[in-house]
């Protein structure tokens, strides 16, 4: 196992990587901007290193600092967390290239499942199900019209590369077609370097879910259960559950089947996530994308199944052999369920970055907090506005819920706006609390 390992992130996530390093005694090394020297990912960290100034493409996106970063603090592997490099071949094959270990997949699993076509075409002969698309990428306005022409509307039009919902819209006409294509391109260009459009026949109403899988050698995947993500505010999560509520257990195993064959088809190593669109009435369900990296919302897993997902990416990565046996991988027990606490308007969801004069987490039984932030920490304006995430989990469905909300009630942040207003409501509302919601719960609450 490792004895240094540099964490490639900030926030959240990376303090719940230092904390699996520093359980098993290894030391971590963190990374930060100017904005971050006090953070608290950095006052966790056995050591800190200054990568550049504020803005991101100038420190956490700066490659050439973090793997000097590595090199000066002596670590022999890096951890990406997720978001910044986590889904970046090129850092993947410089990391290695500079004789560390990558905590992470193969860099060519990154690079076919990072375009959403030539993932599509990657999985479908391994017998996954993909919905009615562009088999190539779409670059022309005049392009994505002959597209539609073929496909019929409403469509989704999203950026070939990249991910969290940006350059994503639904259209129903060309007249919106056109002024969707020409924003989704230039966002696509901007956030993601690649002018590369897919267009997709929107499906709806549908569910959004995900398997959570480990690729093993062999090569071999394991799948660890599934999650359901389809709360979402403008294509992007705010609340996830497992297990997915009225989820027909054949469709379910048909699901977990796809997964592993979608990571089979890459070859896949370490901890991904295989995300669907499902119609649990018809019993179908169809290939959206693969995450290469450890989800945001990884600790609803770790809630029923007991794992540590860190933990057997840095056992993987290592050479070593997971701790559990692939055999016969953990069963889910009870059910488990995480909201996003994020530092915006509950409403309008527009970030609200600030000082934070309060903060009190809440504790108790089966209730976890993955936090980033402290009192007199400053939400700054340059990254992911994610404060928190709050979990909660117990043996039924309706227990986890109720330590949700009483976990929630119990949080105090003050300072920056904060969403947390939004989860009683979202607990509230008669679709949700039912188990039958789909992407546009949120859309019809607002």
């Amino acid at each position: 196992m490792f004895e240094t390992v540099l964490v490639a992130n900030r926030g959240e996530i990376a303090v719940r990587v230092i904390r699996t390093l520093q359980r098993l005694g290894i030391k971590a090394v963190a990374v930060h901007s100017a904005a971050d020297e006090h953070a608290l990912h950095v006052r966790l960290a056995d050591e800190a290193v200054l990568l550049g100034p504020a803005p991101a493409a100038e420190s956490y996106l700066n490659v050439p600092a973090v793997l000097e970063a590595a090199k000066v603090s002596g670590a022999q592997a890096v951890h990406p967390g997720y978001g910044f490099l986590s889904e970046n071949a090129a850092f993947a094959r410089d990391v290695v290239g500079a004789g560390l270990a990558w905590i992470g997949p193969p860099p060519e699993a990154i690079e076919v499942m990072g375009d959403k076509v030539r993932a599509r075409q990657a999985v479908l002969p391994w017998g996954v199900p993909v919905g009615a698309g562009t088999a190539d990428p779409v670059t022309d306005l005049a392009g994505a019209q002959a597209a539609a022409d073929v496909l019929g509307f409403p469509l989704m039009v999203k950026a070939a590369a990249g991910g969290g919902g940006i350059g994503m819209s639904v259209v129903t006409s060309a007249e919106e077609l056109t002024r969707a294509f020409e924003t989704a391109q230039t966002r696509a260009t901007r956030f993601f370097g690649s002018p590369e459009i897919l267009l997709e026949r929107y499906v709806q109403p549908a569910r959004h879910v995900e398997v959570q899988v480990l690729g093993l050698p062999g090569p071999r995947v394991v799948a660890l259960g599934e999650r359901d993500c389809s709360v979402q505010r403008r294509h992007q999560k705010v609340l996830e559950e497992s297990p997915a509520p009225l989820l027909d257990p054949a469709l379910r195993e048909r699901m977990f089947r796809s997964a592993e064959n979608a990571a089979l088809a890459v070859g896949y190593l370490g901890a991904g996530t295989v995300e669907f669109l499902v119609d649990p009435v018809a019993g179908e369900y169809l290939f959206l994308e693969m995450n290469t990296r450890l989800q945001v919302e990884h600790p609803v897993t770790e809630l029923v199944t007991g794992l540590d997902l860190v933990e057997q990416q840095l056992l993987i990565a290592a050479g070593e052999p997971v701790g559990f046996d692939p055999d016969a991988p953990p069963l889910p027990v009870g059910h488990a369920v995480e909201f996003r606490v994020y530092a915006e308007d509950p409403v309008r969801f527009l970030p609200g970055p600030g000082t934070i004069t309060t903060w009190t987490e809440p504790a108790g039984e089966g209730i976890r907090v993955d936090s980033g932030y402290a009192a007199g920490d400053t939400v700054t304006p340059y990254y992911d506005p994610l404060l928190a995430k709050l979990c909660a989990h117990g043996p039924d469905r309706p227990t986890a819920l109720a330590r949700l909300r009483a976990a929630a009630a119990a949080f105090e942040v003050a300072g920056p706006r904060c969403n947390l207003p939004l989860l009683p409501e979202l607990l509230d509302n008669p679709e949700f609390a039912a188990g039958h919601y789909d992407t546009q719960l949120i859309s019809r609450m607002r």
